[in-house]
């Protein structure tokens, strides 16, 4: 049986202090999850994971951690965005109605002159 993440055994090794990421199975890999205060890059090529593992970690420390959270696309538009989190069974919006979701999500997209911004 996996360990709940208030159970998750750490080793001590007097490392740097981590951050618990609330997804299932990268706390363990990682050791207690992202380095704590410091900015995390995610790359990869697309169709990779890198918006939804974002999203995730973001709704995860919102619900989980009651900590907020921004993220900021530059390709896709919102409503995008919150269909493609749906496969993950996150409502956005629900979650932004019943305010368990201190995030914001902005989106910059640029075509030429026009700018079509959501912050």
């Amino acid at each position: 049986m996996a360990k709940s993440k208030k159970q998750l055994e750490i080793p001590s090794s007097g490392a740097i202090s981590k951050t618990l990421t609330g997804i299932s199975g990268l706390d363990e890999i990682t050791l207690g999850g992202l380095p704590s205060g410091r900015p995390t890059l995610i790359c990869g090529e697309a169709g990779s994971g890198k918006t939804l593992f974002s999203i995730e970690f973001i709704v995860k420390g919102a619900l989980d951690y009651g900590e907020p959270g921004v993220f900021m696309a530059f390709e896709e538009k919102a409503d995008e965005l919150k269909t493609n989190v749906a496969s993950l069974g996150f409502d956005l919006d629900k979650l932004e109605r019943e305010k368990k979701n201190p995030h914001r999500l902005c989106t910059y997209r640029s075509f030429g002159n026009r700018r079509n911004r959501r912050i």
